[in-house]
């Protein structure tokens, strides 16, 4: 679920940011395609996401919480996630085009980590952002969608995957007590 929480956290920013107000245009998710495009009809920022790896990052550290009836739970460390995103304006004209992927890449270069305020309650993990995509080229993403190449920025998100579950923490140790005796005592001799 943690890729559907980081698709609605961009929206999210993107809505408040450019501001895109949903009467005015759309933000999808749906592979650029020569179909696809051929059916816009209002201004519209694509963010298709091309990849999905194992990032560098070290996994996340272990989580605790306190479930709803306030016993303590704990989670492994979550495996971090790199997402790669191709991220296309589409407009009435090139210019309108561009000025929308400006204002897009803007933002994106602007913004290390999605702030909370953009993210669902779901996702418990920071998501950070940069832009480039490593050693893919927009050319080859284009290529590989069949469709012409067009003016876009390619950006990294690292997310932690959703792949523990929650269980049950060990109650803290709150005391500790020894037991012992005496040990005989021997002669010397």
């Amino acid at each position: 679920m943690f890729i559907k929480d980081v698709d609605d956290g961009l929206e999210a920013m993107l809505r408040a940011r450019l501001p895109l107000p949903p009467d005015v245009g759309d933000i999808g998710f749906e592979a650029p395609t020569d179909a696809w495009s051929a059916q816009l009809s209002r201004l519209t920022v694509s963010l298709f996401l091309y990849s999905v790896e194992r990032s560098n990052q070290p996994h996340r550290t272990q989580q605790t919480r306190v479930d709803q009836n306030g016993r303590p739970e704990r989670r492994a460390p979550q495996p971090m996630i790199e997402l790669g995103y191709l991220a296309s304006c589409w407009a009435g004209s090139p210019a309108d085009e561009h000025k929308l992927l400006s204002d897009v890449v803007s933002i994106l270069a602007g913004t290390a980590t999605l702030s909370e305020e953009f993210l669902p309650g779901g996702l418990h993990s920071s998501v950070w952002l940069n832009l480039g995509g490593g050693e893919i080229r927009p050319r080859d993403v284009w290529q590989g969608l069949g469709g012409k190449l067009k003016a876009c920025v390619l950006f990294q998100v690292t997310v932690a995957a959703d792949t523990f579950q929650w269980e049950d923490q060990a109650p803290a140790v709150e005391r500790i007590s020894v037991l012992a005796s005496p040990s005989p005592v021997r002669p010397v001799g």
